[in-house]
């Protein structure tokens, strides 16, 4: 069984980011969403409100499950018996950035490949910082985000603007 990791901070999962889900689930037995619980970050959503959320848009993709994971990302695939992580590229630009991530990532795991897949051109432009840029100024998200998951990405601005 060939097990691999998608792994992010999710801070909201966008439709890019779907995208490659059912792209890289497509590739591998089971694949794992990796959340990450970065403690020097600080994300607009809770580490498990951002599980939740994935859950929501991969429950109809049967092989998908989503953990959370703190420390280095290797680590935890390894833990997870992953051969194999998954990257979205966006632009070359990503791809400067995640392959510095990748060759240090081969160095420590040699066992687990990173694979890159290409974001459609659809969703080239988008990441979850403009997602947010967006929504803080109370526009219309609605093309960046999936569906089921749209009422909680408003609601979280809402109540920070009720602040």
């Amino acid at each position: 069984m060939i097990t691999g990791i998608y792994p992010g901070s999710f801070d909201p999962v966008t439709l890019g980011h779907l995208d490659i889900i059912k792209r890289s689930s497509k590739l591998v037995d089971h694949l794992i969403i990796g959340v990450l619980n970065n403690s020097a970050k600080k994300p607009l959503f809770t580490a498990q409100e951002r599980v939740e959320m994935l859950k929501l848009v991969a429950q109809d993709i049967p092989n998908v499950s989503v953990e959370t994971f703190d420390g280095l990302t290797v680590e935890f695939a390894k833990s997870r018996n992953a051969t194999v992580m998954f990257r979205g590229l966006r632009a070359v630009t990503d791809f400067e950035y995640e392959i510095q991530i990748a060759q240090t990532n081969h160095a420590v795991m040699p066992d687990i490949d990173t694979v890159f897949l290409t974001t459609s051109v659809q969703y080239s432009y988008l990441s979850s910082s403009i997602v947010k840029e967006v929504a803080s100024y109370g526009g219309d998200i609605t093309k960046f985000v999936p569906e089921n998951i749209l009422p909680l990405v408003l609601d979280k601005f809402k109540m920070i603007r009720s602040v």
